[in-house]
Parts: C-alpha cells; sequence; structure tokens
C-alpha cells in the first residue's frame, strides 16, 4: 500500500449492539445532530428497558482512534417496532451507514416478532428521507409544526411505515 493510499483509504465500519459503553458518544451525537437532543442517561434509560434495542457503527479500521460513526435506538412491541432515534456522523452521511444501521434495525425487530416498523421524520431533512424510502418506507401520516429548530422554526414529521413481513 503506497503512502498516498494510506491517506485516501476509505474508513471501515461494523455493526454492534449499543452497549452501555456507548452512551456518551452516542449522546454527543445526538447533541450535534438534533435541535432537542438526549443525553447519555435519557439514552441508557431507554436502552434499559426490555423492549429497546439499539446499534453503532464502529470504525474497524485506522490508525488513529477508532471513529463513532453512528447509532440507531429503537422499540418492538406488540407486533410493531419503532425507530426511536438514528444518527449518523456527519463525517460519514451518504456513506452507507445509515443504510446499514436501519437494516440491523430491522432485522432485529423481525426476530422480535414485529411485522411493521414506523418511525417519524423531519420534513426538511433530505438525506434521511432519501434513506427511508430506499428502503421502502411510505408515509402514511404527518405532525405539523412538530420539530423545532434552534433558530425557532417549526418543521413537519413525517411519519412513515415499512411492512416487514
Amino acid at each position: 500500500m503506497s503512502l498516498t493510499d494510506y491517506f485516501t483509504r476509505r474508513t471501515e465500519f461494523d455493526i454492534f449492539p449499543l452497549e452501555e459503553g456507548d452512551l456518551v458518544a452516542a449522546a454527543a451525537l445526538h447533541r450535534q445532530r438534533f435541535a432537542s437532543p438526549w443525553s447519555d442517561g435519557e439514552i441508557h434509560a431507554l436502552l434499559s428497558q426490555d423492549t429497546v434495542f439499539g446499534f453503532v457503527a464502529r470504525q474497524t479500521s485506522g490508525a488513529f482512534r477508532p471513529a463513532f460513526g453512528g447509532f440507531v435506538l429503537s422499540r418492538a412491541v406488540a407486533g410493531e417496532a419503532e425507530i426511536l432515534t438514528i444518527g449518523v456522523d456527519p463525517r460519514f452521511i451518504r456513506s452507507g451507514l445509515g443504510w446499514r444501521l436501519m437494516q440491523a434495525a430491522m432485522r432485529e425487530a423481525l426476530v422480535k416478532g414485529s411485522e411493521a416498523l414506523f418511525l417519524e421524520v423531519d420534513e426538511t431533512n433530505e438525506a434521511a428521507l432519501g434513506l427511508y424510502q430506499k428502503l421502502g418506507f411510505l408515509k402514511v401520516g404527518e405532525r405539523r409544526a412538530y420539530y423545532q429548530s434552534s433558530t425557532g422554526a417549526r418543521t413537519a414529521a413525517l411519519v412513515m411505515r415499512l411492512d416487514l413481513r
């Protein structure tokens, strides 16, 4: 491998179950990505529930400190599942990490007996909307003025559904 190859090499990630040791990094990423972020304590409180599960993308290559690429937190109850939150580090947007995290959540929802997966997404989040549409999610509802940005602007939450079976 040449020196140029070393510095231009694509970062590789693997998907792992979200664990307590990931909570500080998950909360830091949530702060970076969302106007109303969750703390590590709030994420821990969710993850400690029997119905909640999550996954994390961790760097598996590179000579420096491993990167925390993103995470997804989900819940499965009574044959339905929902994505509670998902975040990908801005450095890795459109790298496939969101797709891989969603695939992990979808597989686990199936294992837990879910027949449908729901999520809510800000109508202005084009990257997320593109991902969800590629995965097969369909808009089934809308919550007007649901999200509030740091500037005070309000946008709708689109409620989306994917049939898993």
